[in-house]
C-alpha cells in the first residue's frame, strides 16, 4: 500500500545523466532507491552518491527488495533489460521509461505480463533536472516533463510528487506515453539531425559562409551551439532515431527521415560523453565518415 512515503524500495536501471535526476527525484517519497555499482563508471557511481540512491549486491537482491523498479538505459539496451528483471523473479510494477517505439513498449509489456509483472510506460521530455534546479513557479511546460500511461501510472506518479519533474498521466494504455516521446523527440532530435548534415553539406560545398549570413548571426550561434553540445549525446539519439523510424513506419509514414538521423548521429559517435567541447570544424570533420 501506498502511504506518507509510498513503497518501501524502489529500484533504478540505470543512474546514467538523466536516470540519476529520475532517482533523485523519488528518494524523498520512497523508504530507498537502489541502483546497482557493479560494473558500473565512476561517473555513474558519482551520480548516485548526489542523487542520494543505496546500492544493491546484485539485481536478484534490488528485485525481491523492491516494489518498483523503473527502466531508463539506451533504446538499444531495454528489452534486455526487462529480461533480466524477469529472469530475477521480480513481482512489482516496472517502469518502461525508455525512449522506444509504442511497439517495442507493448512487446515489453506483454514478455513482462506473462511474468506476472504489471507495467507502466514513461516518456520523458526535457533534460536531466536535478533537485533544486527548476524554479517552483515556472511555467509546467518549461520544466521536464514525466508522461506516464498504464493501469497502475497514477501510483507512480505520487513517487514525483514536489520533485522537478511536472508528472502526468495520460491514460490507463500503455504505449500512449512512448507514442508521445516519440512524436517529440522526432521533431526536437530528429531536426538537431538535419541541421547538423545541411552545416556538413554546406561545408562540403564551400558556401558555409553565405548560408550562415543569409541565417543570421542569432541563428548561425545557436545552430553551432546546438551542433556542439549535441554531438556528446548523439551515440544515444541514433538509436531513439532508429525507434523513431519503426514508429513512423507502424502509422503509415516514411522512416526514411530519422533512419537518416540515426546515420547522422552514428557518425558522431566519436564525440561520446565528452569532457572537453570539440570544435565545430572537429563535427564536421567526423561527419565525412563513409
Amino acid at each position: 500500500m501506498l502511504g506518507a512515503k509510498h513503497v518501501m524500495n524502489i529500484g533504478l536501471l540505470h543512474p546514467g545523466a538523466m536516470g540519476a535526476t529520475i532517482g533523485a527525484a523519488m528518494v524523498p517519497n520512497a523508504e530507498a532507491v537502489m541502483w546497482l555499482p557493479a560494473g558500473r563508471s565512476d561517473a555513474s557511481r558519482e551520480r548516485a552518491i548526489r542523487a542520494g540512491l543505496t546500492a544493491a549486491d546484485s539485481l536478484k537482491s534490488l528485485c525481491l527488495n523492491c516494489e518498483v523498479i523503473v527502466s531508463v538505459c539506451p533504446p538499444h539496451a531495454a528489452t534486455t533489460c526487462a529480461e533480466d528483471v524477469i529472469n530475477s523473479k521480480f513481482t512489482g510494477i516496472y517502469v518502461e521509461a525508455n525512449a522506444i517505439s509504442p511497439e517495442k513498449t507493448l512487446s515489453i509489456q506483454n514478455r513482462l505480463q506473462s511474468a506476472g509483472i504489471n507495467m507502466v510506460d514513461g516518456g520523458i521530455i526535457g533534460g536531466p533536472a536535478w533537485p533544486g534546479k527548476n524554479n517552483p513557479e515556472a511555467d509546467p511546460r518549461s520544466l521536464t516533463q514525466l508522461y506516464l500511461s498504464g493501469y497502475e501510472a497514477t501510483k507512480i506518479c505520487r513517487l514525483f510528487e514536489d520533485s522537478e519533474f511536472a508528472t502526468t498521466c495520460l491514460s490507463e494504455a500503455v504505449g500512449d506515453a512512448s507514442a508521445l516521446k516519440m512524436a517529440f523527440a522526432a521533431y526536437t532530435k530528429g531536426s538537431t539531425a538535419l541541421l547538423t548534415a545541411i552545416v556538413s553539406v554546406a561545408e562540403y560545398y564551400g558556401v558555409r559562409n553565405a548560408l550562415e549570413n543569409q541565417w543570421g548571426e542569432t541563428m548561425t550561434q545557436r545552430t553551432h551551439q546546438q551542433l556542439i553540445t549535441n554531438s556528446s549525446k548523439a551515440w544515444r539519439f541514433s538509436g531513439e532515431m532508429r525507434e523513431i523510424a519503426n514508429t513512423f513506419k507502424t502509422a503509415g509514414n516514411s522512416d526514411g527521415f530519422h533512419l537518416a538521423a540515426a546515420d547522422t548521429f552514428d557518425k558522431l559517435s566519436d564525440h561520446k560523453d565528452w569532457q572537453q567541447a570539440p570544435s565545430l570544424n572537429e563535427i564536421l570533420e567526423s561527419l565525412k565518415k563513409n
